[in-house]
C-alpha cells in the first residue's frame, strides 16, 4: 500500500475532503484510480477560490510574498494552478470542464490586458543589474503549456481579440533574454506555442535556446541544469516538460532533434523512476522542493509520447503512491499547496519563492490530459521499478549511485552535484547549498537547514575552525564513478575563502544496503574534523545511542518513533562517536537528530574511514555489535583495503582513485 490516502483526509473550510472509495481489483498497491487524481486535482483548485480577485487575475493566497511583490506572486497562483487546471479541461467529458474553462479564461484575459485593473507586470531581460520583474517569464512559458494542453477547448474558443491580448503578452516574454539554466526554455515555450498558432515569432530565439540546453545532457536521459554541474528535478518538471513541448508545438518531434529527444525521455522515464520508494516517497535532494508532484511530469510526457519503459500498470501506479504520499499529510487538502515538503516548511524553498509557487505542482498531473480509457487509467497496477527488490543504478556522468534498499528505503551517493560555480575569491558568501552539498541523500530523510545549514553536521565532512565552525565542501573539482565505487574532491572553505593548503578526496564504497566512506585529508596543521550520518526528523525527540561497548567504541545511531535509523562506525582514524539535535531544522519533522564522528586530521594527510547504513528498522545492541564486524579495512599509507563479510575485496589508492591536476591553495 502506497501511502494511506485511501480513506478521508484533513478538513479545511469547505468541509472533510473525502476520496473516492479504493479499487483494489484495478489498483491492489495503491487503491487508487484516475477519480482519486480528479478529486484530489479539484480539491487543490477549490483552495484558491476563497482568496480569488473579481478578475480572477490576482488571488492573494495565505503565505508569504518575495520582493517582486504581491502582484507577481498571484500572476504565479495563476500560472502555476492551470497546469493542474489544464490537463482537468483537457480530459474531462461533456460539460465537465466548462467551469474551470471559463475560470482560466477569464483570468487570463484579466492579467494580459494591460490596461485593466489586474493586469500582470511584463518581464525584464535577465542580465545584471536587473531592475523589474523576471518571474512572469515563468509564468508565460507555464500559460503556454497549459494553454498547449487545453487548446481545442480553450484557445480556440477565444474571440479574435481574445486571442490578440494573450499572444501580445506571450510574445514580450518569448522575446527576453534569460538566464543560462532551464530559464532557456522559458522564453521557448511561449514562443513554441505562438508558432503551433500561426502567431508572429519574429524576434525570438526559441530555436537556439533548446539547443543550447541539448548541449547540457550527461546520460541516462538526465541533463545539468545550465553549465555549472547542478543535476536535479529541474530534469522531471522543467527540461524535459517543455522540450516535450517544444518539439510537439513546432512540429518537430519527428526530425532528427525531436527524436533523439524522445530516446533521452525514455530513458529518463525509467532511471528516475528508480527515485521513488515503493511507499510513495520521492529522493529529497535539490531545490525548488515545495513542486513536489511537478517530479511526475516527464514521467506523463513519456506515457504521452510511446516512449515509457514502464507498463502503463506500473505507471499508474507509481504516480499514484507519490500523489497519495503527498495527500495523506494534507498537501493542498485545508489549505493551498504551501512552501514545504509534507509539512509547510520554508527554509527549503527559495528566495524568490512565494505563496503561489507551490502550485507548479500542478504540472505533475499532466496524465489528467490522457484519455481516461487509455491503458494507463485501465490496466491493473504493477509494482514500480524500486518495488522489484534491491538495485544500485551507476550513473558516471552524474556522478551518482543510485540505492534501493531490501527495506524500500531509496539513497543517493553524491559525487558530482553541487549547483556551485567556481568562486573569484573572495565571495561573500560559501557557494553551496544543502540540497547538493551532502554526500548522501534518502528517499525518508532530508539535509538539515536554516541554522542545521549553519552548522552544517549532516552528511558532510567538515574541517573545523577554532570557533567549531564547519567547512562547506563548495565546488567539487573532479569525480569518478566505476562500478560500485564512487568518488570526488573538493577544497575546503569557509566564509567564501578556501582553507589554505587544505583538500578532501572523498570515496564512497557500497556494499549492497552499507556504505563506506573514505576519505583522504591534507591539511597543514592539526584540525579537527567531523564526519555525519543522515539526519533523521521526527515530531519527537529522536532515541540516541552512542553504545561504547566491545565492538561498538565508534558507533552512534539516531532512531525515530517509527524506527527509521541512521548509524555511523568508525572504522579507522575517527576517535569518537556522538549524536547531534537540532529543533525546526528539517523538512521532514521539527526534531531531528545525526550520528557523528570526530577526530583530528594531522599533517600533511590523514585518512578516515567509516561505515554508514540507513535502516527502517531499530537495531539492537548486537546488530550494532555485528554492523562494526561487517567489512575489515586495512590501510597502508593512502591505500584501502575493505574487505567484506558477504564477500567482495575492495583496494583503491585515495591519492589516486580521483583523477586531478589541481592546485591546492597554499598555506600560509
Amino acid at each position: 500500500m502506497s501511502g494511506n490516502g485511501n480513506g478521508n483526509g484533513p478538513s479545511g473550510a469547505g468541509g472533510p475532503f473525502v476520496l473516492p472509495a479504493p479499487d483494489a481489483e484495478r489498483s491492489p498497491l495503491t487503491g487508487w484510480t484516475r477519480a482519486h487524481w480528479e478529486a484530489v486535482g479539484r480539491r487543490w483548485l477549490s483552495r484558491i477560490e476563497p482568496y480569488d480577485s473579481p478578475g480572477g487575475a490576482l488571488p492573494r493566497l495565505p503565505g508569504r510574498v518575495t520582493g517582486d511583490g504581491e502582484r507577481r506572486e498571484s500572476m504565479e497562483a495563476v500560472g502555476r494552478s492551470f497546469l493542474l487546471a489544464a490537463p482537468l479541461i483537457a480530459g474531462a467529458r461533456g460539460t465537465e470542464a466548462e467551469a474551470l474553462t471559463e475560470r482560466y479564461a477569464r483570468a487570463l484575459l484579466a492579467g494580459t490586458d494591460p490596461d485593466g485593473a489586474e493586469s500582470w507586470p511584463r518581464g525584464v531581460t535577465c542580465r545584471a543589474p536587473v531592475t523589474g520583474v523576471t518571474n512572469s517569464i515563468v509564468e508565460a512559458a507555464n500559460i503556454a503549456f497549459g494553454l498547449h494542453i487545453s487548446r481545442e477547448r480553450l484557445w480556440d474558443r477565444l474571440a479574435p481579440a481574445e486571442r490578440r491580448r494573450i499572444a501580445d503578452w506571450l510574445r514580450h516574454h518569448a522575446r527576453l533574454e534569460v538566464w543560462h539554466n532551464n530559464w532557456q526554455l522559458f522564453p521557448a515555450m511561449a514562443e513554441g506555442f505562438l508558432r503551433s498558432v500561426g502567431e508572429d515569432t519574429s524576434g525570438c530565439t526559441g530555436t537556439r535556446n533548446v539547443r543550447r540546453v541539448e548541449s547540457w545532457y550527461l546520460e541516462q536521459g538526465w541533463y545539468t541544469d545550465g553549465p555549472e554541474h547542478a543535476v536535479d528535478y529541474y530534469n522531471a518538471w522543467a527540461i524535459h516538460p517543455y522540450l516535450w513541448a517544444w518539439y510537439r508545438m513546432t512540429d518537430r518531434t519527428a526530425t532528427p532533434d525531436g527524436a533523439r529527444h524522445l530516446e533521452r525521455l525514455g530513458a529518463f522515464a525509467g532511471s528516475w523512476a528508480d527515485t521513488v520508494a515503493p511507499d510513495g516517497s520521492m529522493l529529497h535532494v535539490g531545490r525548488s522542493l515545495t513542486y513536489r508532484t511537478a517530479a511526475l511530469a516527464a514521467l506523463w510526457c513519456a506515457e504521452i509520447s510511446g516512449v515509457n519503459p514502464l507498463a502503463p500498470g506500473a505507471t499508474r501506479r507509481l504516480a499514484s503512491g507519490v500523489l497519495a504520499r503527498f495527500t495523506a499529510a494534507g498537501v493542498g487538502i485545508a489549505h493551498p499547496p504551501e512552501l514545504g515538503w509534507y509539512r509547510p516548511y520554508e527554509p527549503i524553498a527559495q528566495t524568490y519563492s512565494g505563496f503561489g509557487s507551490s502550485y507548479l505542482a500542478g504540472i505533475g498531473f499532466l496524465g489528467l490530459a490522457i484519455d481516461r480509457d487509455a491503458p494507463v487509467w485501465t490496466a491493473a497496477e504493477q509494482p514500480q521499478p524500486t518495488e522489484r527488490g534491491p538495485r544500485t543504478r551507476v550513473m558516471p556522468e552524474l556522478g551518482w549511485l543510485l540505492r534501493t534498499q531490501q527495506d524500500g528505503i531509496v539513497r543517493l551517493v553524491n559525487h558530482g552535484s553541487d549547483h556551485c560555480e567556481i568562486p573569484v575569491e573572495p565571495t561573500r558568501a560559501d557557494p553551496d547549498d544543502p540540497h547538493y552539498a551532502k554526500f548522501g541523500y534518502s528517499s525518508h530523510t532530508a539535509p538539515g537547514t536554516a541554522a542545521g545549514w549553519t552548522a552544517n553536521v549532516d552528511g558532510h565532512l567538515a574541517l573545523l575552525d577554532a570557533g567549531g565552525r564547519a567547512s562547506h565542501r563548495g565546488v567539487i573539482r573532479a569525480m569518478r564513478v566505476e562500478g560500485a565505487v564512487a568518488g570526488s574532491v573538493h577544497l575546503p572553505q569557509l566564509d567564501g575563502r578556501l582553507l589554505p593548503g587544505c583538500s578532501v578526496v572523498s570515496v564512497t564504497v557500497l556494499d549492497g544496503d552499507l556504505e563506506l566512506r573514505a576519505h583522504l585529508v591534507r591539511t597543514p596543521r592539526p584540525r579537527p574534523v567531523r564526519e555525519g550520518g543522515w539526519a533523521v526528523a521526527d515530531t519527537s525527540p529522536l532515541t540516541t545511542r552512542t553504545p561504547g561497548g566491545p565492538g561498538t567504541a565508534r558507533t552512534a545511531a539516531v532512531t525515530r518513533a517509527d524506527g527509521l535509523t541512521a548509524t555511523v562506525v568508525g572504522l579507522y582514524g575517527w576517535q569518537h562517536a556522538a549524536t547531534h539535535a537540532e529543533r525546526d531544522t528539517n523538512a521532514m519533522g521539527p526534531y531531528s537528530a545525526v550520528p557523528v564522528l570526530t577526530a583530528t586530521a594531522g599533517t600533511p594527510t590523514t585518512v578516515l574511514v567509516s561505515l554508514h547504513t540507513l535502516t527502517r528498522a531499530t537495531p539492537t545492541p548486537t546488530d550494532l555489535a555485528d554492523l562494526a564486524t561487517a567489512v575489515r579495512v586495512e590501510v597502508h599509507g593512502t591505500v584501502l583495503h575493505a574487505h567484506w563479510r558477504t564477500g567482495p575485496h575492495h583496494t583503491l589508492d585515495l591519492a589516486t582513485f580521483v583523477p586531478w591536476d589541481g592546485e591546492v591553495p597554499a598555506a600560509h
